[in-house]
């Protein structure tokens, strides 16, 4: 017994040692979608602020597919040395558990939490061709042509996929579903008519919108944005059990020491409060959170037990 208790002294003391002497390498920071997509976008205007404080580099690596799973796949399996961390979304940390059969990795079990960073509202937006000019108009237009429209999201599974499907759903109408690697590729599509609407992030949407090249016309949150309070709610445009709301959280590898989760969780949210940063994010649409492990872990939670009777319902699959 002694013996143990020697050697579980020894381990605690090697930890708090590595937490401490960490980070002594650039840190790389996965995010599982392609280049300019909103979680790219979040990663790089905190990594500006955030290296300075932890003394080293971090290091972006985009890896797309798959909706998020690939990147978020990636991640799970990565050495727990706290060189490795995650910034992900909705769908590869929650959702995609309940539509996906045999997800290569679990999100609850694979990964452990560290920092809910900033939630954004998405933005329905309707093609010019649509015609449309509000969400009445639109959800008008949806009913009299069941079938003959297409819409964008960022992925199966993701919040601007579960999102329509939830507006269909309430409306009891009916459009083809087109997933994209990434939002500004799902507004491209919108732009060239490839597709009729999409509900996206806002820094991809607007600045098409400010040149008239497509139509805002509503956010899928429970409250109007304080960033965009010139949109309507869905809620207050005739829905109101609609609410989709992206949000970004860093993750590690199981096994990632707790001392050094901990210290980039408190950096993160440090950095998320510094005016500056702020100032970046809010010209991006993001609201910066900056929250606890603990704290995201039991909002993983409340998010898996609200979405998983919707995706049953609906009896959503993957594409």
């Amino acid at each position: 017994m002694k013996t143990l208790l020697v050697f579980a002294a020894t381990a605690a003391i090697a930890i708090t040692a590595q937490a401490q002497d960490w980070p002594q390498r650039p840190v790389r920071v996965i995010v599982p979608f392609a280049a300019g997509a909103s979680p790219d976008i979040l990663a790089r205007i905190v990594n500006d602020k955030l290296a300075s404080r932890i003394g080293q580099p971090l290091i972006v690596e985009n890896k797309p597919g798959a909706g998020g799973n690939s990147g978020t796949d990636q991640a799970s399996k990565a050495a727990p040395d706290g060189y490795t961390f995650l910034l992900s979304v909705n769908a590869p940390l929650v959702y995609n558990t309940i539509l996906y059969k045999n997800l290569p990795y679990d999100p609850f079990k694979d990964l452990v939490p560290v920092s809910l960073a900033a939630t954004t509202p998405n933005v329905c937006a309707v093609s010019n061709g649509m015609n449309v000019d509000s969400v009445k108009s639109w959800l008008e237009a949806l009913k009299r042509n069941p079938g003959q429209f297409n819409f964008a999201s960022t992925g199966n599974g993701s919040i601007s996929h579960l999102g329509v499907e939830l507006v269909k759903l309430k409306t009891r109408s009916f459009a083809v579903h087109i997933p994209y690697a990434s939002s500004g590729q799902a507004v491209t599509a919108i732009i060239q008519g490839d597709v009729q609407f999409a509900c996206l992030p806002p820094v991809s949407v607007m600045p098409q919108a400010k040149a008239g090249r497509l139509k805002a016309i509503a956010v899928t949150s429970a409250e109007r944005s304080a960033l965009l309070p010139e949109l309507p709610t869905l809620r207050e445009s005739g829905l109101p059990d609609i609410q989709a709301v992206p949000w970004f959280a860093y993750m590690a590898p199981k096994g990632t020491p707790d001392a050094i989760v901990q210290r980039m969780s408190r950096e993160i949210a440090a950095v998320l409060k510094d005016p500056e940063v702020q100032k970046r994010l809010q010209t991006a649409y993001f609201d910066p959170v900056g929250s606890t492990p603990e704290a995201l872990a039991k909002f993983m939670g409340e998010e898996l037990r609200r979405w998983k009777p919707v995706i049953e319902r609906t009896g959503l699959k993957p594409d």
